[in-house]
């Protein structure tokens, strides 16, 4: 038995573990266009000077000896024959497996904009840890001081975070009327976007960039749809990540949106599974499937695609978006169904807002489907918990937005019940 794997971050580290826990001797092989294993939520803080990069390490430094790997870094996979089970890559390779896990993550987006086919310097992605190498290398030889970043979601918040910790200011511009549009409604923007504007940071709401222009090759200014202009010397894309699969479009491997697969993670193709922010899985919320490119997706359906390769039989039972990223001290996360249209009749909504503390629970048929924390997430997990069980929370429904709501809060026979597994945080 021959295993190979195409990519090497948290999805694949999971199967790898997974695979290991039953199979220990057969050859497991990994490709990854990267130099080196990292954990790619801490290049911001990279970027922020917060962690050096010999630090960013979520595996022990041996991990390749201590699980058996041959690891073949910096190397791209450009080709599968899917009939004769072969991998190409970059360096005109070829390797035969007998399973295949594609872990391969994504790629960022990067808009139509005039001027981007010049190569201009001062522009940038952000979502490997070489992109924040050269960004911070641009910036400190540059002395940059402000900056545009297009894009309001997540790696747009999280480039922010970085450039906050250097006093640089920037325009954030986004398409959507607000920051992290996909998981937060407008009040909980306002107050992110207010705390913001405390520091001189500006966001321009449904706008986007159209035109860069330069002299002598460099980035002077963004050109944006309302006409207007920005000058500014650095612009960092950040509008999101699509699933990586340009390398397997002509496999028989069936693609949505991502890499279609079943309850296993296998795709259609014998032997071949996917795991992680390439593939469309299930969403335990709204019961159907789809993108979800977050850490906590990829390593449990890494885990569940590793065992069934070794001959397990488990079951991904889907997960949901969630987001975390506190800006300016101000923490925030948010779980499963957070925006919904006024007076939707399938939903209950709770809110408490305060100064600097902003709670939203969404309910539907007595079940907490979705909820925004700001300001004070430490009981961010039982509302997990809840969620994850489908607790139907009708009798102790007013107490959820209360500072001391917790796991004691519980009656005693829902305590009993969800005391499984995993420590509850309480």
């Amino acid at each position: 038995m021959k295993y190979l794997i195409i990519g090497y971050s948290t999805a694949a580290v999971s199967a790898i573990k997974a695979i290991r826990s039953i199979d220990k001797e057969n050859e497991i092989v990994v490709f990854t266009d990267e130099d080196r294993l990292y954990s790619r939520p801490l290049i911001s803080y990279y970027l922020a000077g917060k962690v050096s990069e010999d630090k960013m390490n979520f595996v022990e430094d041996d991990f390749d000896k201590k699980y058996n790997l041959n690891v073949y870094y910096s190397t791209k996979v450009v080709g599968l024959d899917i009939k004769n089970k072969i991998v190409a890559t970059d360096k005109k390779q070829e390797f035969k497996y007998d399973k295949l896990l594609i872990t391969s993550g994504g790629v960022p987006i990067v808009p139509p904009i005039k001027g981007l086919e010049n190569n201009i310097e001062g522009i940038f992605t952000f979502t490997k840890l070489l992109d924040a190498k050269k960004l911070l290398d641009y910036i400190t030889k540059n002395r940059i001081e402000n900056a545009v970043i297009l894009g309001g979601g997540l790696i747009g918040m999280k480039s922010a975070e970085g450039l906050l910790a250097r006093s640089i200011k920037f325009y954030i511009i986004d398409i959507a009327d607000r920051l992290l549009a996909n998981t937060f409604d407008n009040i909980a923007s306002e107050y992110l976007e207010k705390k913001l504007e405390e520091h001189n940071c500006k966001f321009i709401k449904s706008n986007t960039i159209v035109e860069v222009i330069a002299e002598n090759n460099r980035l002077t200014s963004v050109k944006l749809k309302d006409s207007s202009e920005i000058k500014t010397n650095l612009l960092i894309i950040a509008v999101g990540v699509r699933p990586n699969i340009d390398f397997i479009k002509d496999s028989g491997i069936k693609i949505n949106k991502g890499i279609l697969v079943d309850e296993h993670m296998r795709t259609n193709i014998e032997d071949v599974f996917a795991a992680g922010d390439v593939v469309e899985s299930k969403n335990s919320i709204l019961e159907e499937n789809s993108v979800i490119a977050i850490w906590p997706t990829a390593a449990q359906q890494g885990k569940v695609a590793g065992l069934n390769m070794a001959g397990d039989n488990k079951i991904y039972e889907g997960l949901y978006p969630m987001n975390s990223v506190e800006i300016l001290g101000i923490p925030s996360i948010s779980f499963g169904i957070t925006n919904i249209k006024e007076n939707d009749p399938k939903y209950k909504v709770l809110i408490r807002r305060e100064e600097n503390l902003y709670k939203k629970i969404v309910l539907k048929d007595n079940k907490i489907v979705g909820i925004i924390l700001l300001g004070n997430i430490e009981r961010a997990g039982i509302f997990k918990l809840l969620i994850d069980k489908k607790v139907d929370v009708k009798n102790f429904e007013e107490e959820l937005l209360k500072d001391d709501f917790g796991f004691l809060v519980l009656p005693k026979d829902f305590r009993k019940h969800l005391v499984v597994g995993e420590g509850v945080e309480i």
